[in-house]
């Protein structure tokens, strides 16, 4: 009898340590929910700002009063930006809605939001990039075209080592921004959500 009952105080002791277990990763798993939240959040705005942004940026030629063959040049700078653009917000788009479908009630789910947001984060500072040098081809393009003479006359002042120069710092500037702004944006509050992941790995 003596056997039966330490039997039984030893699966009791395991069942209530096994309950606080399953309670603390709950708890945790709850914790993981609030940068996920403001993630969700911060893509639904940007998104938005996005769009507004590409609307703007469809009459600039216009609002400037480009010329009818920088009009046609300014287009087709315009419609690869939108195709770029087009791409990632279908990616973005549907890790959204995505996300939303998720039981958010245990640590795969959580796993699966962390390593897909990582890869919405790398496609996001890829398109500022593509965007940042189509913007600056163009820039090129219509100094040379519509500012011939006054190119010309800044690059036989400039010499080569000067333009190399400028253009490394003008690649380091952008990048810079993007990668700040990326972990200010959306980086600082994916690594609460990697916390949180970890916390439930190492007490696994």
């Amino acid at each position: 009898m003596a056997m039966n009952f330490d039997e039984l105080k030893n699966d009791w002791n395991a069942d209530g340590a096994e309950e606080t277990n399953i309670s603390v990763d709950m708890l945790k798993i709850k914790q993981a929910r609030t940068p996920i939240d403001i993630i969700r959040r911060k893509m639904k705005h940007e998104f938005n700002y996005q769009i507004v942004a590409l609307v703007l940026i469809a009459v600039v030629p216009y609002y400037f009063n480009f010329s009818t063959s920088m009009k046609t040049v300014y287009m087709v700078f315009y419609a690869v930006t939108c195709g770029f653009t087009a791409y990632y917000f279908f990616k973005f788009y549907r890790f959204y809605k995505n996300s939303y479908d998720m039981s958010m009630d245990s640590r795969k789910s959580i796993l699966w939001f962390f390593y897909e947001m990582k890869l919405n984060i790398e496609l996001y500072k890829a398109l500022t990039y593509i965007i940042a040098f189509i913007g600056l081809a163009f820039f090129a393009v219509y100094l040379f075209v519509e500012k011939a003479s006054v190119f010309a006359r800044i690059l036989s002042k400039l010499s080569p080592v000067y333009l190399i120069l400028n253009c490394f710092i003008s690649i380091l500037v952008i990048g810079v921004i993007t990668e700040v702004w990326a972990w200010y944006y959306y980086g600082k509050y994916l690594n609460r959500v990697k916390k949180v992941v970890d916390d439930l790995d190492y007490e696994r």
